[in-house]
């Protein structure tokens, strides 16, 4: 990200009208976001920092691995080409920490691990039965990669891909500052190390809480969302 100006030009991209929230501390998270971004969501500087990079990692996988593409390479047994076309992607992000990007390609590098991971993501994102259940079978998965110097079932490793393939459903969570977040909105998240469906759905709940508490700012998606909490939380954006 550029270094931040002390205080950025206003913008005429866009009317942001205030609106009651539900909280001091979401009504302090609304003034600073749009002290960094006076167009809200649609801020040409928002777009350009926040936005854009994670939108076009979303068309790239929906170009390269939507639900029918990935199908045909599963069918077809190039587990492989699925585990280098997610990490690919992926890689051109700055969502996860180099140790975690490298945990990654060493676990499916291995032709086992490319199918376990191709899989597993395949049935995280199209798969049968609920959204928990599919989560829990993911973290599994995830689990299962193999290791070789470092850990690969991480909060933001469990929670990336989802995030890049359906932003509309899934977040991606980076832990310390998205608790951070959370603390000044005034919401307690709970956590603990292991990705799980309990936590992951708390830290659904939340953000559709912070989605309604915006809906005047117009969200269009989970992007928009784990943006907003990012300037809340990261040393990139002090308060």
């Amino acid at each position: 990200m550029p270094a931040l100006p002390p205080r950025p030009p206003h913008q005429n991209t866009r009317a942001v009208r205030p609106q009651k929230t539900r909280s001091a501390g979401a009504a302090r998270a609304r003034r600073k976001f749009l002290y960094y971004f006076p167009g809200g969501f649609y801020d040409e500087r928002y777009l350009a920092w926040e936005r854009d990079y994670k939108w076009n990692a979303h068309e790239q996988w929906e170009a390269q691995l939507g639900r029918t593409a990935f199908r045909k390479l599963l069918e077809a047994g190039r587990f492989a080409e699925v585990a280098a076309l997610a990490v690919r992607i992926e890689s051109r992000t700055n969502l996860l920490f180099s140790f975690e990007k490298m945990a990654l390609r060493d676990a499916v590098r291995d032709p086992a691990g490319a199918e376990v991971f191709a899989r597993g993501l395949y049935d995280l994102l199209h798969g049968r039965g609920s959204l928990g259940t599919r989560f829990e079978r993911w973290v599994e998965t995830v689990a299962a990669l193999p290791r070789r110097q470092t850990r690969v079932l991480t909060w933001p490793l469990a929670t990336v891909f989802g995030f890049l393939a359906q932003p509309e459903t899934h977040f991606f969570l980076k832990p310390n500052v998205t608790r951070t977040a959370a603390r000044a909105y005034g919401y307690e998240l709970p956590y603990r190390s292991r990705p799980s469906w309990e936590l992951y759905e708390a830290l659904l709940a939340f953000a559709e809480a912070v989605r309604a508490d915006l809906a005047d700012l117009e969200p269009r998606d989970m992007i928009d969302i784990q943006s907003f909490l990012w300037v809340q939380g990261s040393d990139e954006y002090p308060d």
